[in-house]
């Protein structure tokens, strides 16, 4: 279950960002379900490792930093080393080598709100850990 556990979460999130990417870009790559699925595991650790009191907003916050650093870093070997261009984001305002820019990562807070929920009730659903439950403010 110590292997298991993790793959089924990265599956379910890479399906789900290749999808979302093909609703809303009309194409994926395979390596964004390596991508989306890294990320929504790591965003899935955020309760695992720090407590459940933490205020879900900045849980969100911690969870946008995670995906803008893997971002960035897949981009620097898909896009950059590899030259495979998957994404450019250097027409966009305050980008990084075109690997990462603002506004993804301000719009990274509001999908790692649905990630880190998803992954918490998909753990309680197939897993049988803990009925998330959230605070909105600092205790």
């Amino acid at each position: 279950m110590r292997v298991v556990r993790p793959l089924v979460l990265w599956s379910i999130g890479g399906l789900l960002y290749v999808l979302c990417e093909f609703a809303f870009r009309g194409r994926s790559h395979w390596t964004m379900f390596l991508v989306g699925g890294l990320c929504f595991w790591l965003i899935g650790l955020i309760n695992e490792v720090i407590p459940w009191e933490m205020p879900l907003w900045q849980q969100c916050i911690i969870g946008a930093v995670i995906v803008t650093a893997v971002e960035f870093f897949a981009g620097c070997i898909i896009n950059i080393w590899l030259g495979w261009q998957v994404w450019d984001y250097s027409g966009l305002p305050l980008n990084i080598l075109g690997q990462i820019c603002l506004p993804f990562s301000v719009l990274w807070v509001f999908l790692a709100a649905v990630g880190i929920i998803l992954d918490d009730y998909l753990r309680y659903w197939l897993f049988g850990e803990d009925k998330p439950h959230y605070t909105w403010r600092c205790t």
